[in-house]
This record gives structure tokens, C-alpha cells and sequence, in this order.
């Protein structure tokens, strides 16, 4: 089994009206950085390459924020293949 390591664009989409209105996390793939045979070796990289984005996107206003813009960026760890986005379906309100 293989693990891969992919960078996607992160954002929050509107979910619906229920409860005052809700939110979800989303993001589309950027790239796929690395296919590791371990998934601790996975993990060990995006923890590496989220530690160096957090630094660097730190001047960015974060996702949760009304007048976020695009922008951030996380590497997010996959068994086998990575999804074009996340996620795969839309949430449904429970």
C-alpha cells in the first residue's frame, strides 16, 4: 500500500441555512508531492511541510475569517490516490 502526500488549497464553503447557517472545510488539490511506502513516513513529511507552510502563510488572514481570500495552503496525507478535492461529496446537515 502506498501513501501520498498532496498540497491543497484550503477554503470553507457554506453548507446551508440549518441552525443559523453552517460551514464545512474544503480544498482542492494543488499536487501531489510525495508517494511514500509508509504511512509513518507520510505523515512524518506533511507534519515537516505543514510546520514550513504555517510559518509562511502566518501574515495570511485564516480560513475561519469573513474576508479570507484564497491562498492557504496544507499537505494532507492519502492512502493510494489523492482526491482532486475534499471533500469528495458535500456534507449534509444532521
Amino acid at each position: 500500500m502506498s501513501y501520498v502526500v498532496a498540497f491543497y488549497e484550503i477554503d470553507r464553503a457554506y453548507g446551508g441555512p440549518e441552525e443559523g447557517g453552517w460551514w464545512y472545510d474544503c480544498g482542492q488539490l494543488v499536487r501531489v508531492a510525495w508517494v511514500c511506502k509508509s504511512e509513518d513516513r507520510a505523515y512524518q513529511k506533511a507534519r515537516r511541510a505543514n510546520a514550513l507552510l504555517d510559518h509562511l502563510q502566518r501574515s495570511l488572514r485564516p480560513v475561519s475569517s469573513v474576508a479570507y481570500a484564497g491562498g492557504r495552503y496544507a499537505a494532507i496525507v492519502h492512502q493510494g490516490t489523492a482526491p482532486r478535492a475534499y471533500p469528495e461529496t458535500r456534507p449534509h446537515y444532521e
